[in-house]
């Protein structure tokens, strides 16, 4: 008797972006799901428990590849806090890119935008959760008491951070994203200096470089 092969989240992953951007619309049922892709309505069930939550698990999955790439890397884990945010934010937007099309599908396909970010739950608790560890890691190196700040604070601000350079990657249309790259390096070393309590030069640098960004949007 043979043995039928087992079906693999990835791959389902897989099959439901693909279907997305196929078809322009995300599937309304896992049983109508399921017969497009050709596996059972149980193999899908034993990862998800709907197709709506397949949405939010992808980005989700978008940050745990992108730190699992991180952390093959012997340099990360020597780096310094600032360079280990750089690095993330790199190559976070690296696999976004792979992915650009169903990306920019899933982010515009309502009006209402807040229902379009709904699908961000998931990553921004493991972001948090990235960014809070970074930031505790970076007090550990305070001699001071009161230059130490809330690790909460941290990763709320670097969630805000992500959010504003998720819309500038979407609305980017320079060559290899390069104005994404810049964005990325100059709001990375304004958030640190301000960590670092020195935040002046580079906030006005961010500035200016925001402002010639919407000069030219206009």
């Amino acid at each position: 008797m043979a043995t039928t092969k087992k079906v693999t989240e990835d791959q389902i992953i897989s099959a439901y972006m693909d279907y997305v951007l196929e078809h322009e619309t995300t599937p309304k049922t896992a049983y109508k799901f399921t017969k497009e892709i050709k596996i059972k309505e149980e193999d899908f069930y034993q990862y998800f428990g709907s197709v709506d939550v397949i949405k939010s698990h992808i980005w989700k999955k978008f940050f745990l590849n992108t730190e699992a790439l991180l952390l093959k890397s012997e340099d990360f884990e020597a780096a310094a806090t600032r360079e280990k945010m750089l690095s993330f934010f790199f190559t976070f937007f690296e696999l976004l890119t792979m992915n650009r099309s169903y990306v920019l599908f899933v982010l515009k396909e309502h009006k209402d935008v807040l229902q379009n970010l709904g699908q961000l739950k998931g990553l921004r608790s493991v972001f948090k959760d990235f960014v809070k560890g970074l930031a505790k890691a970076e007090n550990n190196h305070k001699n001071s008491k009161f230059l130490k700040q809330s690790p909460e604070l941290i990763a709320e601000g670097a969630w805000v951070q992500l959010l504003f350079l998720l819309k500038f990657w979407v609305d980017d249309t320079s060559s290899a994203f390069e104005k994404t790259d810049v964005a990325i390096e100059k709001s990375v070393n304004t958030i640190f200096d301000v960590f670092d309590n020195t935040p002046l030069e580079s906030i006005l640098d961010f500035g200016k470089f925001l402002i010639k960004e919407a000069k030219t949007a206009i």
